[in-house]
């Protein structure tokens, strides 16, 4: 379960946003992840494709801010996190697409 919350834009879509533990091979802590879809149901499916499989939205009790909506919306993908808010180091740090936190182990090379 995560905490985070939604929002409906004019043109019917939504933005979902969410806070998670962040995945095992990319550190500890946790982040904010962004996602725009259709609905509620596509955005927690998208990131159920790629490996976040308990993923859960209860509540809207953090939804994404406008700045947060604007930068996803702005994304082509439209899938982006970066560290949690509350995280006092970080506070400016940048949105990053989903691929560089879901990131495959590469096997080494001989």
């Amino acid at each position: 379960m995560a905490a985070g919350g939604f929002c409906k834009l004019p043109n019917g879509t939504v933005v979902v946003a969410l806070n998670l533990p962040r995945p095992l091979a990319a550190g500890t802590g946790s982040v904010r992840v962004l996602v725009h879809a259709h609905n509620r149901a596509r955005a927690l499916t998208r990131l159920r494709n790629l490996g976040l499989r308990a993923v859960y939205l209860r509540g809207n009790g953090q939804p994404p801010t406008p700045d947060e909506v604007t930068a996803v919306l702005h994304h082509p993908d439209g899938l982006i996190w970066r560290t949690a808010p509350g995280v006092d180091a970080l506070a400016s740090e940048l949105w990053h697409p989903i691929r560089t936190l879901i990131r495959r182990p590469t096997a080494p090379t001989p």
